[in-house]
């Protein structure tokens, strides 16, 4: 049964992981649901991954797989806040594997497709890899991982800048490939977002240049994908890429929310002006449209996995 689980399904995973903690500060019951439905489809891949090795091994051979599968190991950095509360200091070891899987992930990838470098083969997804890591940056503090935390933020930094280049040319000389991995491209949101709330998080003194700069570059592609999605959207047929629908949209809610609760402590968002009101109704813009993202790309896994069980 759970061999018909598209790998994937890890992004979904670290989506709902990372919709709880946007929504906490409203609900912390629908925290728990989203963490226990998390939970639940990540105890199911598992279960798929290694009873069918064969295929998992298979799989990571094809680059958009290999990089995808990133969100594995970042689903499991934040599932460890989720376990704290119950499980106290034993949970930094679910913290640490995913930060140790991350980083073979890194490796792996680094030697099997960036030293047989091929554009063709460079996708949206390839961020996941190398930026992925901040993940950790953003759970640090939970585990007094601070100075941890701030290493991944700047080899983070130094990745996005090299991939926003790198990544940009394979879409604009190759152009955007077939409705199958069309989606990827909404991953495109999330780098900048998950370095703005990494350096939120790891970071206690910080430096205004750096929070501006991350909160416009974020924002700026956030508003980019979202000309995009409507396009994605139109397609009827599933596609197991439709779980980049989730963590992208949810993490540039998260980073706009930490920073502009930093300016508004900090006493920084009185000198923005207009901005000052704007802000807050954005956040809750970017969580409720990355609430419905979430819920849709589920629903759409559900409906596969259902119809393929039916079948």
């Amino acid at each position: 049964m759970t061999k018909k689980i598209p790998l994937p399904i890890v992004g979904v995973i670290l989506g709902l992981f990372a919709l709880g903690n946007l929504i906490q500060t409203y609900s912390e019951t629908l925290r728990l649901v989203l963490g226990g439905i998390g939970a639940v489809l990540l105890v199911l891949f598992l279960i798929r991954m290694f009873s069918n090795l064969n295929v998992f091994k298979e799989e990571m051979k094809n680059p958009v797989m290999a990089s995808v599968f990133g969100t594995f190991s970042m689903a499991l950095m934040l599932f460890a806040g989720y376990l704290k509360p119950y499980i106290g200091e034993s949970s930094k070891f679910v913290y640490y594997l995913g930060i140790i899987i991350h980083i073979i992930i890194i490796i792996y990838f680094t030697a099997k497709f960036i030293f047989n470098y091929d554009i063709k083969k460079v996708f949206a997804s390839y961020y996941i890899v190398y930026v992925g890591i901040v993940v950790g940056s953003v759970v640090a503090p939970a585990f007094g991982a601070q100075k941890l935390g701030q290493a991944f933020f700047w080899f983070g930094l130094i990745s996005f800048i090299i991939l926003l280049f790198t990544v940009n040319q394979r879409y604009t000389k190759i152009g955007h490939p077939d409705a199958p991995l069309a989606p990827l491209f909404c991953i495109t949101c999330a780098p900048a977002s998950l370095l703005l709330a990494g350096y939120m998080q790891s970071f206690e003194e910080k430096n205004l240049v750096i929070v501006y700069g991350l909160m416009i570059v974020s924002q700026l592609l956030y508003i980019y994908v979202l000309t995009k999605l409507p396009a994605y959207l139109k397609e009827t047929k599933f596609f197991p890429s439709y779980a980049a629908f989730t963590f992208p949209f949810v993490i540039t809610g998260i980073g706009l929310k930490m920073a502009t609760g930093f300016l508004t402590k900090s006493g920084n968002i009185e000198k923005l002006g207009f901005l000052k009101a704007v802000l807050p109704k954005l956040v809750l813009i970017e969580t409720i449209i990355a609430a419905i993202l979430v819920i849709y790309a589920l629903i759409r896994y559900i409906g596969h996995f259902v119809s393929t069980e039916a079948n």
